[in-house]
Order: C-alpha cells, then structure tokens, then sequence
C-alpha cells in the first residue's frame, strides 16, 4: 500500500512539520480545533476526506477539524518527530503495522473505553485485533485490501484454463500448474511476483496454508518458526520461478506498480496485486484491454490471508480525545465509510459499509473484493516487537534470495528461524 507512493518526501516532511506545529486549541469562547492529518493521496480520497471535514465543521461549530496532508512515505519519522516534540496532530491517519511502537511508546490514547458501541460492533473482531496492543485499543481500522489476482481475461479465455472465483479458488498446487500451461517457454509467463518487499506478501499468503511462522508463548514472548504450512507459498513462488520458468525472473524485484507495462503489453498472464491496483489499471490500460480480479490461491485455512488496514488514532497529548473520537466515529459512518472506501479502491471494515451496494457491483469487480472480505485477518507479525529489524535484516535478503534461486529452502529456513529469534531475543529480555 505505502511502497508504490513515490511522494518528495523531503519535502512534504518539512511541510507536515510545519503544519503540525502546536497542540489543539481552545479559542476564548470555548471553539475548540482539532488538527487532523490525513495520509489520503489519490485525488478521489482527497476529496472524501476534504468534503467530510467540511461537513463536519459546517455541523459542529464549536469544534472544528482542520485538515492536514500528511504523506505514507514520511509518516513514521514524521510522526516519531512530533510525538516527541509534544507538537503531534489529534487524529492520526496511520496503517495498523506502523502503530504497535507509538502505543507501546505511550504516544497513542488508548481507545478502548472512548468509543461508542456503534463503532465497537460494526467492525469485525478480527480487524480490531489489528490495533490491539496489550490491553489497548490504539486505533480504528476503516479501509483495507486483500491482495488479488489480477488477470489478462482474454488469455485466461482462450487458454481454457478452470477461472477461479471466491467459491471455488484455485489451490497452490492447481495454481502452479495453471501458470504453466499459460506460459509458453518464449518470453510469456504465466505470473509475474512482483516482490521488492517480499515479507508482508509472503507471510499474509500464507496464512491461507496455516502458516503462521511468530507463536506466542504463554509468557508472552515470541520464537519464529517455519514449519511445512509456511513453506507451502514461497516453495510455489520459488519453483515457478526457477524450475517451471512460468513466473518472470526479472519482476523479483520490481514493486507492483513496475510490473503494469508488461502485464498490458502481454508479457503475463496474472499479476499478484492489492485489491487497490484495480484504480491504476483503469487509468492506464490500454483502450480495450481486458482485465479480471480473481482471488489468491487457497490452502488449509481457505482464503484467509493478513491485511494491515488503515487506520485512525488520537494523540495521547491532545486534551479534547473526547471530541476526536466523535469526529473518528462521524468519519466512519457507514455512508461515508462507502465514500471513503471509493476514494481508494479499497474495502471498508465496517460491516454495514460492506452492505453497500456500491461495493457489490460487478464494474471493476468491487464484488469479487467483497467477497473476500470475510477472510481477511490481522497481518502476522505487526504486533510483535522486533519485527521490523527482523523484516528489514533477516527476512528482506533471505526471501529475495530465495525467490531468485540463490539460497535453497534449508537455508531459508536457517537464516528465518536461527538469525531471526536472536533479533527478537534482543527485544524480549
């Protein structure tokens, strides 16, 4: 979600800065003002999140939000640095896997007893799992996205190939054999994985075969493991690679957005995308290409894979966390929920907001996302402290050099397990 934004990040760092300097205020007459930073960018959610805001000032004139762009490429630092400069926005627009060292850190409210029971039973309990940490709630999850197959239909057609849908996914095994008879040996693959970032793909696919790999303890502590159930992904993504030539090599490293010109010029087949991909292709396919969303292949536990939604907090510093969980609980309506969602192509976790027709429509295929919905689960590993030295130093460089046939699984495995429990270890005394 955040790795295709390619935002200047100098800049808008120094002008996130400035706008969020001061706390929330109160006028001599009472007017209270809450600072809002929105992480929104696609023109379409720019505008939801604006003409909400503008709703809610015209509705509530004793407190006003203003709204401030904040950018997904700079947020942590960005963050980090005005938490620690007491100069922190009131609502916080974040992603759950970003929040676990703000609420452990004290930055964050905690939202358990502020919310209204509306908001606590319209979004699922899996999806408050994403911002629970400890005994605390640190934030609202309101948009996420499963990651998709995304099909050139035509040669989906014409190869004869069994189409998968949300009741009747392919299987790992049967999507291996699938990218093989698409592929036809001269330059045409059947996948291209594009996999700069391997780790969050890798460990939210394979949920779908089990695979959990971060296992708590009763004392609390975590140890990696990788286990038959966590080989069964990357064990797919490295064959079709390297011994079935039926996924592109040279994608391994490119990010999802790189991949686009290919998938149109006709060089794959399929392209394992988020669900939000689908706005890109609308606006830069060529006139008449024909595309599909079909879900991710299915294991042991069906289609269920992680997601780390989006997400809304309140600034433990900010002292009116009353009224900013009003504005939260406004913005989250079911109806704007819907807005919302439209304006970044994702889905909403709300469950009334899911109802909408809308999001059930066949254009674009918002109903195959839909449908998904109800296997998404929190992303693995978001709140084990330690993760993200072990994504960045072990499992980054591991899995890359998997996928591209440099190390064998057993290594894999070695440096996943062996190397990455001594980093835990370091966070867990």
């Amino acid at each position: 979600m955040r790795a295709r934004l390619t935002t200047a990040v100098t800049a808008a760092l120094v002008l996130l800065l400035a706008g969020c300097s001061g706390d929330s205020e109160g006028s001599d007459d009472g007017r209270i003002t809450l600072r809002f930073q929105s992480l929104a960018w696609q023109k379409e959610s720019v505008d939801a999140n604006k003409e909400l805001v503008k709703e809610w000032n015209a509705s509530h004139p004793d407190v006003k939000v203003e709204y401030v762009q904040g950018s997904w490429d700079s947020v942590h630092d960005q963050l980090l640095t005005s938490f620690e400069g007491g100069e922190a926005p009131d609502i916080i627009h974040d992603a759950s896997d970003d929040l676990a060292d703000f609420a452990y850190g004290g930055y964050l409210a905690d939202l358990g007893e502020l919310l209204p029971d509306r908001l606590k039973s319209d979004i699922p309990k899996r999806s408050w799992q994403t911002t629970t940490f400890g005994d605390g709630v640190y934030g609202v999850p309101f948009l996420q996205e499963p990651r998709v197959l995304i099909a050139n239909a035509k040669w989906l057609k014409e190869s004869g190939v069994r189409i998968p849908t949300p009741e009747k996914p392919w299987s790992w095994d049967e999507f291996r054999s699938v990218t093989k008879e698409l592929s036809d040996g001269k330059g045409k693959y059947g996948v291209a994985w594009p996999l700069k970032e391997p780790v969050s793909a890798t460990l939210n696919l394979s949920l779908s075969t089990g695979g959990r790999m971060f296992h708590r303890g009763e004392d609390g502590k975590v140890d990696i493991r990788f286990d038959k159930a966590d080989e069964i992904m990357p064990r797919t993504v490295h064959d079709q690679v390297n011994t079935d030539k039926s996924a592109s090599s040279t994608t391994l490293g490119m990010g999802g957005s790189d991949t686009l010109p290919g998938f149109f010029g006709g060089k794959y087949a399929m392209v394992p995308l988020g669900f939000s991909y689908r706005q890109q292709i609308v606006q830069q396919a060529p006139k008449g290409f024909d595309w599909q969303v079909l879900p991710a292949p299915a294991g042991a536990e069906g289609l269920a894979q992680g997601v780390s939604p989006q997400t809304l907090s309140v600034s433990e510093d900010t002292e009116h966390k009353k009224e900013a969980v009003e504005f939260i609980d406004f913005l989250l309506q079911p109806e704007n929920m819907v807005r919302l969602a439209q304006g970044d192509w994702m889905l909403p976790t709300g469950t009334e907001a899911l109802k909408d027709p809308a999001l059930r429509t066949e254009k674009n295929d918002w109903a195959v996302g839909t449908a998904l919905a109800k296997d998404l689960r929190s992303a693995p590993a978001q709140s084990v402290r330690g993760y993200a030295e072990w994504k960045d130093k072990v499992a980054t460089p591991a899995l890359q050099e998997y996928y591209s046939g440099a190390i064998d699984l057993d290594e894999l495995r070695h440096r996943l397990v062996e190397d990455g429990n001594l980093v835990l270890a370091r966070y867990q005394r």
